[in-house]
């Protein structure tokens, strides 16, 4: 491979990480630095948290080449479950939590099932489970609200880390988030060192070295910035933490396992797949009772930053999900994608969302724009792969 393709497609892997930065700064200057001030930056993580953790299991289901469209509901019916054990049955938020996990883990087995034994197309079936879960959450709430949720309960969605606040300039500023950017900034940095030394151990072309720095340092100026500005409010949001631990082990598993290297093995192309080996249905099942899991955690996450559980909850949650894995760079035939750009993909809606909210814009131009940042991100994948 030479140089210049190296540089091609190192470009194209980063490219969402100058995207996000070019959307931000764009809002930036529409809103005249409002999306930059410490309590925004705040609610981007804190709005965004349950699309983070449904990117990371959808982006699972498109590397079959397959989607969820039933997450949305699911995560309205954990959330309706966490509700009634805690306000009618006044029982410990612990048992709602695991109640929760317990539906959630049903929910996705539910699909699995269809999907890997009865070979149903996953789109069929997630559909019908978005109808079934919003009808159960309407029928199990009663169309009602319930709330409120205990404050220790509220916490995971709307708590922050202890703090070690020091005076900073007209404020305070929190030792313990400069401290978390300095440890992310060095596992950044020797991550990519290691990362050099294995090309070279194998043979593997290295990128120029120019672009390796021009990499790290737009990684660390986006961490850095996010902590400083976390650090000039209340700390790290303890979802931050959820969410951190949750992208950790996702990328570990599609990355160095073989459970992670079966994923994209099916969804490159699930004859090989079969023909080598893999048990392709119990890769499905897996997958799709994960997606059920990770919805738990995320209505867990939506009711205790809300405070109670309500019937419209998760609504087009889904889409959202979608979409950031396919802005982030997943293919649309399977296959192709990573945890972190979906991540990347999940915070480019969460800036869209939020930065045309600042601005004024109706929700009706911000699903415009939205569905033309989607369509526009899966065309210009398209079009490259033709080129090829």
């Amino acid at each position: 491979m030479d140089q210049k393709k190296t540089e091609n497609i190192d470009m194209k892997q980063y490219g969402m990480v100058l995207a996000l930065i070019a959307v931000f700064l764009i809002f930036a200057a529409m809103t005249g630095g409002k999306n930059m001030s410490p309590t925004n930056i705040n609610n981007l993580i804190m709005q965004n948290s349950y699309v983070v953790i449904l990117a990371v299991g959808m982006l699972l289901c498109v590397l079959t080449g397959n989607v969820d469209l039933g997450v949305g509901s699911i995560v309205a019916l954990c959330g309706a479950v966490v509700g009634i054990i805690i306000v009618d049955y006044k029982m410990s938020m612990w048992a709602a939590i695991l109640a929760a996990l317990v539906v959630g883990t049903l929910s996705g087995m539910f699909v699995g099932f269809f999907v890997s034994k009865l070979s149903i197309p996953p789109f069929i079936v997630t559909l019908a489970s978005m109808l079934i879960g919003r009808g159960l959450t309407y029928t199990l709430l009663r169309a009602q609200t319930k709330g409120p949720l205990p404050v220790s309960y509220n916490f995971i969605g709307a708590g922050f880390l202890p703090t070690m606040k020091i005076p900073f300039g007209t404020g305070t500023m929190d030792l313990v988030s400069i401290g978390v950017a300095v440890v992310a900034s060095v596992l950044i940095i020797l991550t990519e060192l290691k990362n050099i030394r294995t090309k070279k151990k194998y043979g593997f072309p290295n990128n120029p070295m120019w672009q390796i720095i021009l990499k790290e340092c737009m990684i660390l100026m986006v961490v850095w910035f996010f902590f400083y500005k976390l650090s000039r409010y209340n700390g790290i949001p303890f979802v931050l933490v959820i969410m951190g631990i949750l992208v950790a082990v996702y990328h570990f598993i599609t990355s160095r396992t073989v459970a992670g290297r079966q994923i994209y093995a099916l969804g490159g192309n699930a004859k090989a797949a079969r023909l080598s080996g893999i048990n392709t249905k119990k890769v499905f099942f897996w997958v799709y009772t994960n997606m059920g899991i990770l919805c738990a955690v995320a209505g867990i996450v939506l009711s205790a930053r809300n405070g109670s559980a309500t019937p419209k909850a998760g609504d087009q949650f889904e889409m959202d999900a979608i979409a950031s894995c396919y802005i982030g760079g997943a293919a649309t035939t399977g296959g192709v994608g990573t945890i972190i750009g979906a991540v990347v993909g999940a915070f480019i809606m969460g800036i869209l969302n939020n930065g045309m909210s600042l601005y004024g814009w109706s929700t009706d131009i911000q699903k415009i724009v939205k569905g033309a940042v989607l369509l526009g991100a899966v065309t210009i994948d398209l079009i490259s792969k033709r080129k090829k």
